[in-house]
């Protein structure tokens, strides 16, 4: 893989984890939908924008090719049928956060998130660290332990968001499918359960007689917000080492932290500032032993 190769992987994770970041200013938007309908709506939604995109770039041969490939392929199919549902559980676990006025804990789960994914860097595809590298990983690791000591209860909204994306991570980059015909597939497996929620609840938020309601936009737009991110994500990921996806993810829950924080007025304490400190010193520390790798050892290639 080449240089440019390895720039445009981490640019367009950069991308993604940014998006990622504002999202919740979304999701506020919609709070006085329920997280399911919420939920039901993203998944519908990012399915058709999905579909749309697959046809205008005139890739449903191969979308169609990959579908008989997943059905002959018991394991790829189990593989994505499980990305499928934990970034479906992630999804639902986060609107919840924000709908519940938790964007910090949010943010906390996101920083935790990228310790797991070094973890299953080092586990299961034998990611190797320098001293410094592993250096950063002990710096961020206290901030982390610091501030979930601190915090007064158990983090579980941010443990789940972690685990769930963590686990979500390693399957797209162990699944060979392409960002936007595997996208396409994880929306469309989990849309008929969607749709199946959508038509039992009595009362829904979205309606057919005011098409153009600011909340039926909102509610259609979940898609796009949805598909634009992890498109990015799918494509920087195939192109960087897991262990650097899950650092650059920091810029994520730092947003997070700062909307939470001075948008939405929830509590910042002197522990959330220490961890916030120690977060970012191991970021910069990782970046730097990572740059001064010698220039003829790519980064490792996602198979």
């Amino acid at each position: 893989m080449n240089v440019t190769q390895d720039r445009s992987g981490v640019i367009h994770t950069l991308g993604a984890y940014a998006l990622w970041g504002v999202l919740p200013i979304y999701w506020k938007l919609l709070d006085h939908v329920s997280p399911g309908e919420t939920l039901a709506h993203r998944i519908i939604w990012s399915a058709v924008l999905m579909i749309a995109i697959v046809l205008m770039v005139g890739k449903w041969n191969t979308f169609v090719d990959e579908w008989k490939v997943l059905l002959k392929n018991k394991w790829k199919f189990s593989g994505i049928f499980l990305a499928t549902t934990v970034i479906s559980l992630n999804w639902l676990t986060f609107i919840w956060a924000v709908h519940n006025d938790h964007v910090i804990q949010a943010s906390l789960g996101y920083y935790i998130n990228p310790l797991i994914s070094i973890l299953l860097g080092i586990l299961v595809l034998k990611e190797s660290f320098t001293f410094r590298q592993t250096l950063s990983f002990l710096m961020a690791a206290f901030g982390v332990l610091y501030l979930t000591i601190n915090y007064g209860v158990f983090p579980w909204i941010s443990l789940l968001l972690a685990t769930t994306f963590g686990l979500y991570g390693l399957l797209k980059k162990k699944i060979d499918i392409g960002p936007i015909i595997g996208l396409t597939i994880e929306t469309m497996l989990v849309s008929p359960v969607a749709l199946i929620y959508l038509f039992s609840i009595s009362q829904s938020a979205f309606q057919w007689n005011a098409l153009f309601s600011t909340t039926n936009i909102l509610l259609m737009g979940a898609g796009v917000v949805t598909a634009i991110p992890l498109l990015l994500f799918a494509s920087g990921a195939r192109r960087i080492s897991l262990s650097m996806v899950g650092f650059l993810q920091y810029l994520a829950p730092t947003l997070m932290l700062l909307i939470g924080v001075f948008l939405y007025n929830e509590t910042f304490t002197t522990a959330h500032l220490v961890a916030f400190l120690f977060i970012w010193a191991a970021l910069i520390n990782y970046m730097l032993a990572s740059y001064q790798k010698p220039s003829n050892k790519p980064l490792q290639k996602i198979n």
